[in-house]
């Protein structure tokens, strides 16, 4: 008697548990949730300590630069202070925020264009604009300056020493990761060029006719994207390359949209094209920052009073999974080595500089009700909750 062949099994039998929402997000604890869990992650982006490590991409970047350092990971720097310089002062100027001084590179374009103008293939006719002091700002790097520069020429001097560092980098590093932050952005009409500020904003004239609103659909995204790796591989032929988009969301839009329509839409955009590269590149990679701080309950634990700034506890998270999973040391060398401890590592990290963001400006700048390291305050959290207490007592008592 020949046995029956067997029913045809559901093809989601047998699948892991990183397959199955319930098993991996809604049925474990914020803290255990890794999106990194599944395949292995490819031997080459397997971070040792000997691995030349370079960051850049919007103000989110900074954490994962400073984890890094703090860590004792090969962090590659090329563009450094000078001996003595105060640690404050140095990144006021722009220094170890990122591997060079390049300040926030939000969109893909920048990227693209900044390693055409490191190799000399793109050069902007924009090469200074002029601030309401009567000094000079470089338009790609409107704030590495904070009092500015005496001339024109000092400028294109600063940025023609910028550029070296900046082929060094991409020369030297073995790794390069990048947080994309914004599709939005601001180019000139002339050339292209894109800008991490709109004209008038930190420093120039706004003109529109010389420069114009641009919101990059996918494809240009994409396109940008794959150049900048190219370019990187022409030089650097063993480079790879980590993508990760910034939980943060828009400070303000252009888009003739609300705010939150704008971020959800440049976030889509953005995570869609880092995983087309990711899947159709050998030397890319995707890390999920932006799963992990929005993630149904992580959204409201993670993001501070103000619903943009991540929380140290978001921040740790995010690194815990980057450390388990891309690195030889894993959980061991998610905190600093000087202090293993979850509490000491804290008020190791709230020590540190605000993170420089440039967007903030385009809110009219600084947030008085935010502490110095990027993060609320515990008074700040009351006295938001305070203020929206109050705002629903007025609504109530309005004539309807």
């Amino acid at each position: 008697m020949t046995d029956r062949p067997s029913p045809q099994k559901n093809p989601y039998a047998g699948l892991a548990d990183h397959a199955f929402w319930d098993r991996s997000v809604g049925g474990v604890p914020l803290f255990a949730l890794d999106p990194m869990a599944g395949p292995p992650v490819p031997a080459g982006f397997r971070l040792t300590r000997q691995t030349r490590i370079a960051t850049a991409g919007s103000c989110f970047a900074q954490h994962i630069a400073d984890r890094l350092q703090a860590s004792g990971y090969l962090y590659l720097v090329t563009e450094d202070a000078t001996e003595g310089t105060a640690p404050e002062i140095a990144r006021a100027r722009g220094f170890r925020l990122f591997s060079a001084r390049y300040g926030n590179v939000y969109t893909a374009r920048q990227l693209r264009q900044l390693i055409e103008r490191a190799y000399g293939r793109f050069r902007p006719q924009d090469t200074a604009w002029t601030r309401p002091d009567g000094r000079f700002a470089d338009p790609f790097r409107p704030r590495i300056e904070p009092d500015g520069f005496a001339s024109v020429e000092a400028v294109e001097a600063e940025r023609e020493t910028h550029l070296a560092q900046v082929r060094r980098l991409f020369g030297e590093l073995d790794v390069f990761v990048f947080t994309l932050g914004l599709t939005e952005g601001w180019q000139a009409a002339a050339d292209g060029a894109a800008f991490p500020l709109s004209p008038g904003v930190a420093a120039g004239t706004f003109d529109p006719q010389k420069y114009f609103f641009a919101n990059q659909p996918v494809e240009e995204v994409i396109g940008d994207l794959t150049a900048f790796a190219d370019a990187l591989k022409a030089v650097n032929p063993g480079a790879r390359i980590i993508l990760t988009v910034s939980p943060v969301p828009l400070v303000a839009t252009y888009a003739p949209r609300h705010v939150l329509q704008s971020t959800v839409h440049s976030k889509a955009v953005l995570r869609v094209a880092a995983q087309r590269l990711a899947d159709t590149r050998d030397d890319t990679l995707y890390f999920p920052s932006y799963e992990i701080v929005t993630s149904p309950e992580g959204a409201s634990r993670y993001l501070e009073s103000d619903l943009r700034s991540v929380s140290k506890d978001g921040v740790d998270h995010v690194m815990r999974v980057f450390f388990r999973h891309l690195t030889e040391g894993g959980d061991a060398d998610a905190l600093p080595a000087s202090s293993r401890s979850l509490h000491e590592a804290r008020a190791e990290f709230a020590e540190q500089a605000a993170v420089i963001c440039d967007e903030e400006l385009l809110a009219g700048g600084a947030r008085p009700w935010l502490d110095a390291s990027s993060s609320s305050a515990p008074t700040a959290r009351s006295r938001s909750w305070a203020g929206a207490f109050s705002s629903l007592r007025r609504m109530l008592r309005s004539p309807r």
